[in-house]
């Protein structure tokens, strides 16, 4: 009943629920009462937590980030942190350019690369991305669309004036 309890505490709330061995020696500033102890801190945000993100769904960056947060609300029970979310960017990245290295560049395709799919691959990346940007409470579409306004200012002429792309 025990497991039971704080596997749902786990669940519902998002928590990192941590437990114990009963009877073990805990070095904890309280006074312990009964036979289990919950612990709660208030000093970190746990921005791991499924909280309703809060971005356009209308818009389609905003359309996949909410999409992508149900997902982990129904499948996921919450997101990695922010560092492991970063390093499986960074794999994700590294599948992708071996793809692109070994299938466009000079490198030779190796047998077993020759059924990846560059699309799934590239489908990682931006799940990830997605990831990091609900928990960082990131508009990816607000981001997106200030970028892309200054790269149009920005890029216009620098890039039509450019002789290497001719």
């Amino acid at each position: 009943m025990y497991e039971h309890f704080m596997e749902q505490l786990w669940m519902d709330s998002g928590l990192v629920v941590k437990s114990g061995t009963f009877g073990a020696d805990m070095k904890v500033e309280l006074v312990n009462d009964g036979p289990i102890t919950i612990w709660m801190d208030s000093k970190t945000e746990n921005k791991m937590a499924l909280e309703p993100i809060k971005v356009p769904s209308e818009l389609p960056l905003g359309k996949l980030q909410e999409e992508v947060h149900d997902w982990i609300s129904k499948h996921g029970v919450r997101y990695f942190n922010e560092l492991t979310n970063m390093a499986q960017l960074t794999e994700e990245v590294g599948e992708v350019a071996r793809i692109i290295a070994r299938r466009y560049g000079e490198q030779s395709e190796k047998e077993s690369d020759k059924a990846k799919d560059l699309g799934e691959e590239l489908s990682d990346v931006l799940f990830v991305v997605l990831c990091l940007a609900n928990q960082t409470g990131t508009d990816l579409q607000a981001a997106f669309d200030a970028k892309m306004d200054i790269k149009r200012e920005r890029d216009h002429d620098r890039h039509h004036g450019n002789s290497k792309l001719k």
